[in-house]
């Protein structure tokens, strides 16, 4: 797809409307995972605004691309993006981690339209994307399946035999996004397991690999094109190194955001922020 000013300019915006919605629902608790919101807003915008095949109106379709959060803790910033993308309306915003409500603070498949697997138990996720873009394979489904992680997950040995198991099936069906915030609940992800060479890794398992920053806009974008139109009968997977808080320099500075809470004035001033910064072609259809 061809990645105008035009298109750039109103992916611009998603990624503002994204990190903005994560804020609201930040506030609405007053604590939440808006590093990571804020800082893995840029690959959600590009993922539901540019890259994946869905039906808004019909979540369920059977040719839709899925889209896997095996971070579940990363909850508020998907829901961010399935409002952005239209799947769940903008009204429910105000019930986060409410009773009853449908956008619960953990991820669950049972509860939010759009949400593929309840996540959480990290890890897991990519075990799954495995069998679910096999299935699709044996259906001659084309729908690729994305599965978002962190780079926590790089721990966990089911992350690495389900990268050995995709590779053996040749699975270019699927695109394996990882968060390399370097930030995990117990300290920094580096130090807590060291996962460098991380690119080197990826690629003698089998994969094709890339690594960028990824709160670069127009690079996620064409890293997103590059995996989906690759001709390799391989897995993908695509390393981003981003900011936790980003955009909010206040929370990007802070030196735990792993979750976040803050004083109640602050949210309204993580929002001034934002405003400060909305895109000139704020509005702009994807």
């Amino acid at each position: 797809m061809t990645l105008t000013s035009e298109k750039l300019g109103a992916l611009a915006a998603a990624a503002w409307r994204i990190r903005r919605y994560a804020v609201r629902m930040g506030e609405v608790q007053g604590q939440g995972y808006i590093g990571q919101a804020l800082g893995w807003a840029d690959v959600l915008a590009v993922a539901y605004r540019h890259a994946l095949s869905l039906r808004p109106q019909e979540p369920e379709w059977e040719g839709r691309d899925r889209f896997l959060l095996s971070h579940g803790h990363y909850a508020i910033a998907h829901y961010a993006a399935l409002i952005e993308a239209g799947i769940i309306p903008e009204s429910e915003l105000d019930t986060y981690g409410s009773d009853d409500s449908r956008l619960p603070m953990s991820g669950m498949a049972t509860y939010t339209p759009g949400m593929e697997i309840s996540g959480g138990s990290l890890g897991q996720g990519l075990v799954i994307a495995v069998g679910m873009a096999l299935g699709l394979k044996q259906k001659q489904n084309p729908a690729f399946v994305y599965n978002s992680m962190s780079d926590g997950e790089l721990d966990e040995g089911s992350t690495w035999e389900a990268a050995m198991s995709a590779a053996h099936h040749g699975l270019d069906n699927l695109v394996c996004l990882v968060d390399i915030n370097n930030q995990q609940a117990d300290g920094p992800s580096g130090k807590v397991l060291g996962f460098e060479p991380l690119a080197d890794k990826w690629a003698a398992f089998g994969w094709h690999v890339q690594r960028l920053d990824g709160n670069d806009l127009p690079a996620v974008a064409r890293a997103f094109d590059a995996a989906r139109s690759l001709k390799e009968a391989k897995p993908r997977v695509l390393l981003f190194d981003t900011l936790m808080g980003k955009g909010v320099p206040f929370l990007e500075q802070r030196e735990k955001n792993h979750f976040i809470r803050v004083d109640p004035p602050e949210w309204q001033r993580a929002l001034e922020i934002l405003d400060q910064s909305q895109p000139l072609t704020e509005g702009v259809a994807a």
